[in-house]
């Protein structure tokens, strides 16, 4: 069993809380971009409040731990691990309330490279438990606007996780997919479930416009997030996203290891 302060210490030795990869500079530029309502920040979520850059910082302060004040404008962004741990705990819950009343479920990454085991083996854990792993719009074309223009992808799932690929990589059920921040994934696959009758998930497991997209729609979702992704967290404090988790979303795929552990432990879902 991982004990609480045995994944403490991996947090911050393998840099996922603690001092981590994304710079100050990086997020205080999605925070101005988030105030100014720039959708290729707000990821799905349509804030109800005004939301300006320093309350930003206040808010992202007290979920993540990052700096408070305003005039720190360069070097690593930090989160604290205890936060992490908190929020990881509240993620646990859900799964297991999840677990307990065998709720359908969807997943879905806008970080394969990175999150797709995580995931996998939530699911995998989570259908043991008799939850029916949802995999609407199998193969649905989306029409993402990226940096680089209009790209189409295909919504794939692999082992009931979805992402997106472009038409041409690779195998169908593959990986990886693409990076993508955008909530259009989800709207398609939630569209698809409620056109074919159902079910819906009664709780969505991702991380990125996966998370915001579903939260705005009105189902549960949860999910963790970066410092440069404030989405989430304003999501969270306007009781849209349940459970946002502070903690570097871009590291090994191997480092979260440790921390499926202790989620499913803590879930009662190990096997």
């Amino acid at each position: 069993m991982l004990t609480r302060g045995a994944l403490r210490a991996h947090l911050l030795d393998v840099r996922l809380a603690g001092v981590v990869a994304t710079s100050r500079e990086v997020s205080l530029r999605s925070y101005r971009l988030f105030a100014a309502r720039d959708p290729r920040v707000l990821i799905g979520i349509d804030p109800a409040g005004e939301w300006r850059q320093r309350e930003l910082i206040g808010l992202m302060a007290e979920r993540c731990g990052v700096s408070a004040d305003p005039r720190d404008t360069s070097g690593q962004d930090v989160i604290d691990p205890d936060r992490t741990l908190a929020a990881l705990d509240a993620f646990a819950g859900r799964l297991a309330a999840a677990a307990e009343r065998r709720a359908p479920v969807l997943f879905g990454t806008g970080h394969p490279h990175r999150l797709l085991g995580f995931y996998v083996a939530l699911a995998e854990a989570l259908s043991a438990a008799g939850c029916a792993v949802l995999t609407p719009a199998q193969g649905r074309s989306v029409d993402i606007t990226t940096r680089f223009g209009l790209r189409t992808y295909n919504l794939d799932y692999v082992r009931g996780v979805a992402l997106v690929r472009e038409p041409a990589a690779g195998r169908a059920g593959g990986e990886p997919g693409a990076h993508t921040h955008s909530p259009l994934p989800v709207r398609t696959a939630l569209a698809a479930a409620a056109e074919a009758g159902g079910p819906l998930p009664e709780l969505v497991i991702g991380d990125h416009g996966w998370v915001c997209g579903a939260g705005q729609l009105g189902f549960e979702a949860i999910g963790p997030a970066d410092t440069d992704d404030p989405a989430l967290f304003v999501g969270e404090a306007e009781g849209v996203v349940s459970v946002a988790v502070p903690l570097d979303d871009a590291v090994r795929s191997e480092y979260y290891r440790p921390l499926t552990r202790y989620v499913l432990n803590r879930a009662c879902l190990s096997r």
